[in-house]
């Protein structure tokens, strides 16, 4: 994957999701792109092949809010402003679109990489 990530985790610890709850909702807000209307996954690097590979196994529809939502905080960046609340991404909002689509990717190059190291032996 991209990016690390604890959330297995701590979502197998319901002790520890509960603590852990407000401080990412805290530092999500912090972050501030929701704020410029974005997405956590508008953040992820488009660098490798992978990731450009889930871009390309986007729907139209979300592959185009996506480019929407990118312009529209690059633009308001430019300007020095943040959106008007109405137009910020609520948390509820806030939903993976394209690390479900990276995972997917990752299991196939994975799936790939072990049917290539097979060995077949045939009987005698």
């Amino acid at each position: 994957m991209s990016q690390p990530s604890l959330t297995s985790f701590i979502i197998k610890r319901p002790w520890l999701r509960r603590w852990m709850t407000p401080l990412a909702n805290w530092y999500s807000d912090a972050a501030g792109y929701r704020k410029l209307g974005l997405k956590a996954d508008d953040l992820i690097p488009e660098e490798s092949e992978t990731v450009l590979l889930a871009l390309k196994r986007l729907p139209p529809k979300e592959a185009y809010d996506r480019v929407f939502r990118l312009r529209r905080a690059f633009q308001a960046s430019l300007a020095h402003q943040l959106l008007p609340k109405d137009q910020q991404t609520k948390p509820r909002e806030d939903t993976p679109y394209l690390s479900p689509i990276i995972k997917e990717i990752e299991a196939e190059l994975q799936e790939r990489e072990d049917l290539d190291a097979m060995v077949v032996k045939r009987k005698a």
